[in-house]
Formats: structure tokens, sequence, C-alpha cells
């Protein structure tokens, strides 16, 4: 069972899902986040948090060295912020904070193309998923540069 992780950034204009791989962390892992509009009134701190494209995430470091050192085994030291998103850990559950919405209406009009004609549609899915993939990339987005 996955469990549902929505946090709201510090100034409160933005709420964000979460993705939990295998549910080796708690939701409490993620104490702060803060999009590219929140207030810069707290400095950013490597060993607690991480940058993606603007938005800023804030993990308990201790929790979380806890947690995936005791069901893991991996060394305490290799827990980072990089490691625990980049791994999936504790990530946007898509690729970017608000793409679902973002995409709708293109995906709306490919959807469309199925009724019409199946092989196109194929064509056209394909197409625009890796044109997409690639603007992701060229952006900075980390879960992307995965991809």
């Amino acid at each position: 069972m996955c469990i549902d992780v929505r946090k709201t950034c510090e100034c409160g204009a933005r709420t964000v899902q979460f993705h939990l791989r295998d549910n080796l962390l708690q939701s409490d892992v993620i104490q702060r986040v803060f999009c590219p509009n929140c207030p810069g009134d707290v400095g950013f701190d490597g060993r607690s948090m991480l940058n993606d494209n603007g938005w800023v995430v804030e993990y308990d470091m201790i929790l979380a060295a806890m947690l995936l050192t005791a069901k893991l085994q991996v060394d305490p030291e290799a827990v980072h912020p990089e490691f625990i998103f980049d791994q999936g850990y504790a990530c946007w559950l898509e690729m970017y904070p608000g793409e679902r919405e973002e995409i709708r209406e293109e995906r709306e009009k490919i959807m469309a193309i199925l009724r019409e004609d199946q092989r196109q549609y194929l064509l056209a899915i394909q197409s625009w998923n890796i044109g997409r993939i690639a603007r992701l990339k060229a952006a900075g987005w980390r879960k992307a540069q995965q991809a």
C-alpha cells in the first residue's frame, strides 16, 4: 500500500505530493518544502536540503539515516539528501511539482487521436513523451535526468 504524502510549501502557495519508495521512510522525513516563491529567509544547508530547479526539500537526516540503515543496511555516511531523492526514497510523485496539471491539456489532445487512429496515436504519444523528457532534462529537473 502506498502512503499519500502531501506537503505544503512554507509560504502556503503550493501543495506537492511525494513518493516514498517501498515505504521505507516515513512522511516525517520530509520536514519542510520551499517552492521557488517562498521567502528566502532560510539559508540552504546541503547536509539536509536538496534543491531541484528552485524547489527545496528539507529532510530529517537523523530519521532518514536511522530508517535506511536499519532497513537497507546502508552506510549511514551514504545517506544524504541527493541519495534520498535520487533513489526515490522521498521524491516528487511526478517528474516535478505540478506536472500532472500542466500536461493535462496536451495529453487530452493526444488522447483524442486515439479515437481516430490508433497507430497515429501511438506515434504521437511516443513523440510527445520523448520531447517532454528532453525538455525536462534541459530544464534541469532531477527525476528527468534519470529517465
